[in-house]
């Protein structure tokens, strides 16, 4: 993906996503679809979107016993995500059984820690360390689960990397200097999750809520150096 930045389209109308993606799709990788859009609108929803041409990151964050989500990510399969995220926390089985029934050309990503949780939030549902250190964790229980990469926060990519050199690193929390944080509290610029070693850049409400979504997700690509050419 030559093109790191994937939108994220979190909306439930399938108009407001199509014309959001056709707006700017000159200047991104790609699109990713959620939980709020794929339960409104299911497998056909996303067939709308796929057909305006750029790769669909299905961002279902799969997390139940190994058995049903091997079915549901081979129930999944006929969609042909590019990226596909399930949760870390399910275990190796779990991240086992994803990745064997996944299509070979999808990449199945691990969420290690939410970037809207810190380290209190963390304690509160009993896990110890701060977030770098249950990354560090999940990251390796990804890796030796046969996983492609995971998804983490800006602050962990670096380390994250270091560890894993051919990793494929997801990095929401993307927020371009000036811009609010909204519910987000790890979060990091593009050019700097990119420096990191970011895979993939998620950008959404500073894209999809700025008065000219093109002209934002223009900007943002000419800040990474990046033309229309890339997408």
């Amino acid at each position: 993906m030559t093109n790191p930045i994937f939108v994220a389209l979190d909306t439930v109308e399938p108009a407001h996503a199509r014309a959001l993606a056709e707006a700017v799709a000159p200047h991104v990788g790609g699109l990713k679809l959620g939980l709020e859009f794929f339960a409104a609108n299911g497998p056909d929803g996303i067939r709308t979107l796929a057909d305006a041409g750029l790769p669909i990151f299905l961002d279902l964050k799969l997390h139940d016993i190994p058995n049903t989500v091997g079915k549901a990510v081979a129930a999944l399969a006929p969609l042909a995500p590019a990226i596909l995220t399930v949760h870390a926390v399910g275990g190796r089985a779990m991240l086992e059984a994803a990745r064997a029934a996944a299509p070979a050309a999808t990449r199945v990503v691990a969420v290690t820690v939410l970037t809207s949780l810190d380290a209190t939030d963390l304690a509160g549902i009993g896990v110890a360390g701060a977030p770098p250190d249950q990354v560090a964790r999940l990251a390796g229980l990804a890796r030796s689960a046969g996983l492609d990469g995971i998804v983490c926060s800006g602050a962990e990519v670096a380390a994250a990397r270091a560890a894993w050199p051919d990793g494929f690193f997801v990095v929401p929390g993307i927020r371009p200097g000036g811009t609010a944080e909204a519910d987000q509290k790890r979060v990091m610029t593009p050019r700097d999750a990119l420096a990191a070693g970011a895979s993939v850049l998620v950008i959404g409400r500073p894209i999809t809520a700025a008065a000219d979504p093109a002209a934002a997700a223009r900007q943002i690509a000419a800040g990474l150096q990046l033309d229309s050419a890339s997408a």
